[in-house]
């Protein structure tokens, strides 16, 4: 039996200091970033399109991040999220504090 994908909104579970800071420093390097992260994409206007390696994608398209405001949706699944912090916590798994720390520690930013 298959089911319906479900819909996923990724938000901070808080408002801090950190994911202020780590989203002001990602953001002007955010397409460096995503080549990093989502090797198999490319920019495309202001959108960088790449598969999703969270699920079996075989089409680029549907899995899009805004370079300029890290708003990020995956249009097949409904998946979404609007910061870099959100987009990296998605991509690795990981909690959104996690991302934020990691974030930081890979941009030098205190925390």
């Amino acid at each position: 039996m298959r089911h319906a994908p479900t819909t996923k909104t990724y938000r901070r579970p808080f408002d801090g200091d950190i994911f202020l800071k780590v989203n002001k420093a990602a953001l002007p390097q955010l397409e460096s970033l995503c080549a990093k992260w989502l090797a198999d994409g490319r920019k495309e206007g202001r959108e960088y399109v790449a598969l999703n390696p969270t699920r079996v994608d075989r089409h680029r398209g549907s899995f899009r991040i805004n370079l300029e405001t890290g708003r990020w949706a995956d249009f097949a699944t409904g998946d979404k999220g609007g910061d870099v912090v959100g987009f990296y916590a998605y991509i690795h798994g990981v909690s959104q504090i996690e991302a934020a720390r990691a974030l930081a520690r890979d941009l030098g930013v205190a925390a």
